[in-house]
């Protein structure tokens, strides 16, 4: 894998816009000489051709809403037949909770970005106004791994690594003093509260009962800490990268979800089922631009270039080269902010070190279940509905029938809906099969009849 050389950043990034967004203003937009050419538009058969042209789908301001950008200006979608796709950047994830609920006939959105298990979630009814179901198929995974956890400066020294064990008793004490640890999330009950509570229950912190959990919006969690008014967060990048820029020194990167767990399922891209049973051509012609864009993505040629688009103020708003970084595995971590350069610990959208990144394994659907068991957030009772509310959810058909048409290698095309057993950096092991033996090993846990 090669690294992106400062002259090849340069010239992606373009003569004109470089040196303003490399010193952080991420508004101008990169200069089309520097662009690589759009995918040319197929001719497409009846049997391919999509029902639409139109649709909508959302995204967070995060690295893993990047192959649903890339596909919109790299010209995937438009490749098969997709020419009037609205990506639409949402001001969090209750925003987009609530624009899926009225869809894009009611000025919401068909589908986009989603942290797990939202989708489920939602076809359940259980975070929707009025536990109305909005039923939803969850048709692609768009990334692995690009999350960490930020802590602020006055913790350090304080035993926020890895393992967060020598930090229990401070927190503790932190607690019984009135004045409890204060970390944030970007959404309750789905994956970035679900890294942070694994982590620290590994190191024997409760995060239930030791600290305080609150939500916040991803691009709000840099300044709420500046301000003090929470002591750690969770959330995607670029965000946890851009709190070592300030000069202040407000935090640091104490780990990343890489490190928790290597190659973990990210976020997903799901749609409303109604628009695609009504649409089912064009839902694959969708998911084919963005299988395209998550090997475009992967390409190392093409990361400082998606860098550029991604900073643009339509998109991220953030400095260029603050997104090159994690595309290549180079994190600043830890209070003495080391530099790590590990290809192994990157975000990656097509193939990761376990296989595919983009098929939706339904093993992965269930281990989000069982979390939100672990945690309280379902009953104990959802295990033995789990093979239910994941089927009711899955569009792994659609995935697997969209590469087939694109012409994906069999081998690329996982053979099963479970990836096997998963392995995370306490010891701990998640066998698909053996879900409650999973919640068994689990000292630190909260659940519910």
């Amino acid at each position: 894998m090669q690294h992106l050389s400062r002259r090849h950043f340069l010239l992606a990034v373009g003569a004109t816009g470089s040196a303003t967004l490399l010193k952080g203003c991420a508004i101008t937009p990169p200069s089309p000489d520097a662009l690589s050419p759009k995918a040319q538009a197929l001719t497409l058969s009846s049997l391919t051709a999509p029902e639409t042209t139109v649709v909508k789908l959302g995204y967070i301001a995060i690295a893993e809403s990047a192959p649903l950008i890339i596909a919109r200006e790299k010209g995937f979608f438009a490749r098969h037949g997709m020419t009037d796709v609205a990506v639409s950047k949402q001001a969090s994830w209750g925003a987009a909770r609530d624009n899926i609920e009225i869809g894009s006939a009611g000025g919401g959105i068909d589908g986009g970005q989603w942290q797990m298990p939202m989708p489920q979630l939602i076809s359940e009814g259980l975070i929707t106004k009025g536990n109305r179901k909005i039923p939803m198929l969850s048709m692609a995974q768009l990334s692995t791994q690009g999350n960490g956890i930020a802590i602020a400066s006055q913790h350090a020294g304080k035993g926020f690594g890895l393992d967060v064990s020598g930090a229990a008793e401070y927190v503790r004490e932190m607690k019984a003093s009135g004045k409890p640890f204060k970390a944030a999330y970007t959404f309750p009950r789905v994956n970035q509260d679900f890294w942070i509570r694994y982590w620290l229950g590994a190191g024997g912190i409760d995060p239930s009962k030791d600290i305080d959990l609150i939500a916040i919006p991803a691009a709000q969690t840099v300044a709420s800490m500046r301000t003090g008014s929470m002591d750690g967060f969770s959330t995607g990048d670029p965000w946890p990268s851009r709190i070592l820029r300030d000069r202040r020194k407000y935090g640091f990167l104490a780990v990343l979800t890489a490190q928790i767990w290597p190659s973990h399922p990210e976020e997903y891209f799901a749609m409303r089922e109604d628009w695609v049973r009504k649409n089912p051509k064009a839902a694959k012609a969708i998911l084919k631009g963005i299988m395209e864009a998550q090997m475009w993505c992967d390409d190392p040629k093409n990361r400082a270039e998606m860098a550029a688009i991604l900073a643009q103020r339509k998109y991220f708003n953030v400095p260029s080269d603050l997104l090159i970084g994690p595309y290549t595995g180079e994190y600043i971590l830890g209070a003495e902010r080391k530099t790590v350069k590990d290809e192994k610990l990157a975000i990656r959208y097509w193939k990761d070190a376990r296989g595919s990144v983009s098929y939706p394994y339904q093993s992965h659907d269930l281990w989000f279940l069982t979390e939100s068991v672990r945690w309280g957030f379902l009953p104990q009772g959802a295990l033995g509905e789990a093979d239910r509310i994941i089927n009711a959810v899955s569009g792994e058909k659609f995935w697997r029938e969209a590469a087939q048409e694109l012409g994906i290698a069999s081998a690329d095309i996982p053979p099963s809906t479970s990836r096997g057993i998963e392995k995370f950096f306490d010891g701990a092991e998640f066998d698909p099969e053996k879900p409650q033996a999973y919640l068994d090993s689990l000292k630190i846990k909260t659940m519910k009849a």
